[in-house]
């Protein structure tokens, strides 16, 4: 029984050593679609900062009068934004939208020149996220996985259809070669089946949507929830028995993701829709219901809970 213990630390041991974690070599089988034998599939929609991964990519605030910049995390801007400019210890501060300088400037692909293409490509730097990314798996998993990654790690073990609808302005290649990045390194079994990638302040996808770069982050989130279940419905069919998620941890995003779910219900009132919070590192699922117009009276007060 000892050496037969030992072997197995050892192995757990070596598989540590080779992957950056211990996975236990216990087969997981995967679970089909609820309903599926009806044609039904279950989609999930994933916001990824402080959601799916905590990555250190800082936004800027500036000072009104000084213009003097600002770094503060992601997750802290979540819960001041409404603030910024109006009230509290940010009151004096605004956000600057120039792509080049301005309060995201991390959370999109760069502009360079040819030669610093090349160079790049000599040292293999890469995008800001994808290299976010890498530094987040040097650390322990307790620091970078987020509320959603259970969820996230389920989804793509089953083969879910998999939307990624994020505030971020990288190219959709650039998220996909940074979720490579958690297959790669042992943390995913496999690369996600994507359904479709919003990076809502990416130009092109901004204008996919019907909107600029200058609205509001939740309204285009809100358009890219539609446009995902429309293509849901184009790729896998017009079936009743689907069912759709989406994960934020943003208040002012759940509310419109709420919004935009229960059009979706009156549009669509056979298939099942939630709305999962991850607020403050909760993780809080809610089913939608049709809105008020249907003669349902409880809408409001689902969205109170967000």
């Amino acid at each position: 029984m000892k050496k037969r213990f030992k072997r197995i630390i050892g192995k757990l041991n070596a598989k540590e050593q080779s992957s950056g974690q211990i996975e236990l070599d216990i087969e997981r089988r995967m679970e089909p679609d609820r309903n599926l034998n009806e044609g039904g599939r279950s989609f999930y929609f994933f916001d990824f900062d402080d959601n799916v991964l905590f990555l250190s990519t800082p936004i800027f605030i500036f000072h009104k009068k000084t213009k003097k910049e600002k770094k503060i995390s992601s997750s802290e801007f979540a819960l001041v934004r409404q603030e910024i400019g109006v009230s509290g210890v940010y009151k004096d501060y605004e956000l600057n939208f120039c792509p080049a300088d301005g309060s995201y400037r991390n959370f999109r692909d760069k502009e360079y020149t040819k030669i610093e293409r090349k160079l790049h490509s000599v040292i293999g730097k890469k995008e800001g996220f994808v290299e976010d990314i890498k530094a987040a798996l040097v650390k322990a998993e307790v620091f970078w996985k987020g509320p959603s990654w259970g969820c996230f790690y389920h989804a793509v073990f089953n083969e879910r259809p998999i939307s990624v609808i994020t505030a971020r302005g990288h190219h959709p290649e650039t998220v996909k070669e940074g979720i490579s990045l958690l297959v790669k390194h042992g943390h995913l079994p496999k690369e996600p089946n994507y359904l479709e990638i919003y990076p809502v302040n990416y130009i092109n996808t901004c204008q996919q949507l019907g909107h600029t770069l200058n609205d509001d982050v939740a309204d285009v989130k809100k358009s890219a929830i539609k446009a995902a279940v429309k293509k849901a419905t184009e790729v896998y069919g017009l079936n009743y028995p689907h069912r759709f998620g989406m994960s934020d941890d943003d208040p002012k995003n759940l509310r419109l993701i709420m919004e935009a779910m229960g059009e979706l219900k009156n549009q669509y009132p056979h298939m099942s829709f939630f709305v999962i919070s991850t607020y403050n590192g909760g993780f809080l699922k809610q089913e939608v219901f049709p809105t008020k117009k249907s003669g349902f009276e409880n809408f409001d007060k689902q969205l109170d809970l967000f």
